[in-house]
């Protein structure tokens, strides 16, 4: 039998919420044997990583392919939104700084509120994990799911794994985690199909508007793409209301 050699590791922050209550926010010992990398390392320990930004290896930033050492001392980081870590980051190109997402089947209600913020937002329930990756990496976006399985897929390099399961959690977690607050633009991306939004005459839009509102109102907005028509009506001002807190960083009402 091969003997068995083992490494000394740590994980920070939110990277803990993957881990038994024995391992959370300590060093702990992890058993070895072969020469696997860091990367299959972090996985076989359940963290998925896409989560990861940043990985020391006795004080020295490693890239995934790391092969680990007995004695080796790791500390490994969740994702830096909020500090620019490429200098010293060996995991990626660049930091994930751009706020575009494609989301799960399971995160449709997340999608449409990322949308109503301006947050470019790909969904579509009936899409295959092998179709949010491809998309993902073809237009560098960023994988929202709330399955661990997904993010775990080598080809993944920008997910996250969302913790909340109530959308009106959801989306104060993803604002909070990608620091998004000044990034919001409201009611500039269709809750919809993702199309872009732009003012649109009365007139040219006039047979698609309700009774009340063709004698009410007289300013509108058009999705580019599907041609749904928007307007301030009360449905608005509810979700303008819920924007500002999110905005003012203040709990629901």
């Amino acid at each position: 039998m091969p003997s068995q050699k083992y490494i000394t590791i740590r994980f920070y922050e939110e990277l803990n919420d993957f881990l038994p209550g024995e391992k959370r926010k300590k060093d702990f010992e992890y058993h070895f044997t072969g020469n696997p990398s860091i990367k299959d390392v972090i996985e076989a320990i359940g963290i998925p990583h896409p989560e990861v930004d940043m990985i020391l290896v006795n004080g020295k930033s490693v890239c995934f392919g790391y092969n680990i050492q007995p004695g080796d001392h790791v500390s490994v980081y969740p994702v830096f939104e909020l500090i620019d870590i490429s200098p010293i980051n060996r995991l990626r190109p660049e930091p994930l700084r751009n706020p575009r997402f494609i989301l799960d089947v399971n995160l449709g209600k997340l999608a449409s509120k990322l949308r109503m913020m301006g947050f470019d937002s790909l969904y579509e329930n009936s899409c295959r994990d092998y179709d949010i990756i491809k998309i993902a990496a073809q237009e560098k976006r960023i994988i929202l799911t709330r399955d661990l399985g997904l993010l775990k897929n080598k080809k993944v390099n920008h997910g996250y794994w969302v913790r909340n399961t109530n959308p009106a959690k959801q989306i104060r977690e993803i604002v909070d985690k990608f620091d998004l607050r000044s990034k919001i633009q409201p009611f500039t991306i269709c809750m919809t199909c993702n199309g872009k939004i732009k003012p649109v005459k009365k007139n040219k839009v006039f047979d698609k508007l309700p009774p009340k509102v063709k004698k009410t109102l007289e300013e509108f907005y058009q999705c580019s793409d599907c041609k749904k028509v928007y307007w301030k009506g009360t449905h608005y001002i509810k979700m303008q209301a819920e924007i500002q807190l999110i905005q003012n960083d203040k709990p629901p009402e």
